[in-house]
């Protein structure tokens, strides 16, 4: 179970989250909304321990995550994969490489200096990649890929790490609706198959009620909202985003075609 317990994360006198709660016991898909600035990304940068709290604490499992260090600092974070908007891949280094990039914090310093990886551990890359639809890529350097390919390279990555859970921030902000899709849909059958928790912030309203189970709605830091897609309605959405209703309507319509729906707020 992950805990969060009146978490706070102030940067000077900005208050990027502000003392917030809530619990995730089981595997889910959960979605994070809210307005730019709002402290999504924060939050997950808290969860994966590369932000340390203000105040507050988070816990999984009974155990203390928000005051590790060292070791096992980095034993969580290989747990809790983190997966970014940008991608973060090595752009002249080849795919293969990339993915493989994601045991590091489980292996002896000398074999990674010297890129050697066994047989075994090489072929597990492969069929992530081949899991995820881009094996055929393997030789390329990451930077001669689409966007998406680039992205689904790091979903592969982050899952060479075995993770319990799966942070993804903003992981179609920078994509296209057709690979926007393939990425959500991609997330979504990791959490349907492997039943790994996956933590989504997300721009808009049609993508996290198509894709997630549980949607968390956040503004200047707060949790403003908690509940289901289906509880998502128009109020609560403008409690959210602090929008005119015109617009509410038309980020929240199911008449919204698929690729009017994943273009970024």
């Amino acid at each position: 179970m992950l805990e969060l317990r009146q978490v706070a994360k102030s940067f000077g006198n900005n208050v990027a989250v502000d003392h917030i709660s809530f619990t995730i016991q089981k595997p889910t898909m959960v979605g994070i909304i809210g307005a730019s600035g709002a402290g999504k990304s924060t939050l997950l940068r808290l969860l994966n321990c590369l932000e340390k709290v203000t105040s507050g604490s988070i816990s999984f499992n009974d155990k203390l995550i928000s005051s590790l260090k060292g070791s096992a600092k980095r034993q969580w974070q290989s747990n809790c994969a983190m997966i970014f908007q940008q991608f973060n891949l090595v752009p002249r280094v080849d795919v293969v490489g990339n993915v493989l990039h994601g045991t590091l914090n489980k292996r002896a310093t000398l074999p990674t200096v010297f890129n050697f990886y066994p047989r075994a551990v090489i072929h597990e890359a492969i069929e992530i990649l081949n899991r995820l639809g881009v094996a055929e890529h393997a030789s390329k350097r990451a930077e001669a890929l689409s966007g998406g390919q680039q992205q689904r390279v790091a979903i592969a990555r982050a899952l060479m790490q075995d993770p319990t859970i799966i942070l993804a921030d903003e992981p179609i902000a920078s994509l296209d609706p057709m690979n926007a899709k393939i990425v959500m849909e991609t997330l979504r059958r990791i959490h349907d198959e492997d039943g790994r928790t996956v933590i989504a912030n997300l721009h808009t309203l049609d993508t996290a009620r198509r894709y997630c189970d549980r949607i968390i709605g956040m503004r200047r830091g707060k949790i403003v909202f908690d509940g289901t897609p289906a509880d998502l309605t128009a109020v609560m959405a403008r409690d959210i985003y602090g929008a005119s209703e015109s617009f509410v309507e038309e980020a929240t319509s199911t008449e919204i075609r698929e690729p009017r729906e994943m273009v970024m707020a």
